[in-house]
């Protein structure tokens, strides 16, 4: 009985300790839980999606896949921050058969001189833990313009596979006249990243 009541006792400590472990694990909307250094985009859990206006009756919604990306992490001095984004334009990806196809004709991106649009960032501007702004420069087509994307931390801290991790919810708008698209593609497009970045 008393080697039973040992094994309990020593299990439930284990148990304890297991769960305290992951308690501590858990990702916080605190930007300051990440260790500043270099991050890397992970692929695998970062979208880039368009919202394009479709003849003023709704939304086209139209997602595309990074190829790199890195972050310089400074929670202590937002000025030392930085990003850099570069995304496939041959990747887009749309619901209506064969219109991806033809967007990445000469008419719409003209993947074929332009395979990438990138985004540098040229400031951060940090409002409270888990919000601000990030100035930069986003090139699409050839076309350099500034803009600013409003940004949400989702989480940061320890990643389930060892390592650091932040990641980040980015909103901008741009216009559309801007990139040399057809006329008949008005008004403003919202693009939206969902990012991870990792440092191991």
């Amino acid at each position: 009985m008393l080697h039973t009541r040992r094994l309990f006792t020593a299990a439930a400590a284990a148990l304890a300790l297991f769960a305290a472990g992951a308690a501590s694990a858990e990702p916080t909307r605190d930007a300051s839980a990440a260790p500043a250094g270099a991050y890397t985009l992970d692929i695998n859990h970062t979208a880039v999606t368009a919202r394009v206006p479709h003849g003023g009756f709704s939304y086209e919604i139209f997602r595309f896949t990074p190829t790199a990306g890195t972050l310089t992490w400074d929670p202590a001095t937002p000025a030392n921050n930085s990003v850099n984004v570069t995304v496939s334009t041959a990747s887009i990806l749309t619901p209506v058969e064969g219109f991806a196809a033809e967007l990445s004709g000469q008419r719409f991106l003209n993947v074929a001189q332009f395979p990438t649009a990138t985004f540098v960032s040229t400031a951060f501007r940090q409002t409270d833990a888990a919000h601000g702004q990030v100035d930069g420069t986003l090139t699409i087509k050839g076309v350099a313009k500034p803009v600013t994307f409003d940004v949400e931390l989702v989480g940061a801290g320890a990643g389930m596979r060892g390592g650091s991790v932040i990641g980040f919810h980015a909103t901008t708008l741009i216009n559309n006249a801007d990139y040399s698209l057809p006329g008949f593609i008005q008004g403003q497009t919202q693009i939206v990243i969902d990012a991870e970045f990792g440092k191991h």
